[in-house]
């Protein structure tokens, strides 16, 4: 993660509830903006074509043109970074505490 406007980009991809399902569907597999289309059948077209745009610009999402079909892979790159300068540093704080919590009540 290069600067904070990367991770800015990344958190706000990821606080849309439909832009993490997207994420939920190309983490088994590549899948056509046809079929992400399909899946989400309460959206128009370009509404999941928004949603998709966002997710490129933040990098969780690549797109490659193969003929007239456009695949959407996941890039799970950005979100192993959030990880591991946000949540692991603060769920071993909180393991920390856990444990010291645990030893005062039986010490």
């Amino acid at each position: 993660m290069s600067t904070e406007s990367d991770s800015d980009l990344i958190f706000k991809a990821l606080a849309h509830r439909r832009r993490r399902e997207i994420l939920d569907m190309l983490k088994d597999a590549p899948r056509t903006t046809g079929a992400l289309c399909e899946a989400f059948a309460d959206m128009d077209r370009c509404t999941v074509m928004q949603h998709l745009k966002v997710l490129e610009d933040a990098d969780l999402v690549i797109a490659r043109k193969d003929g007239r079909e456009r695949w959407n892979h996941l890039n799970s790159l950005p979100i192993k970074q959030i990880h591991d300068r946000w949540i692991s540093a603060y769920a071993g704080h909180a393991l920390t505490i856990l444990d010291q919590m645990k030893n005062d009540l039986e010490g």
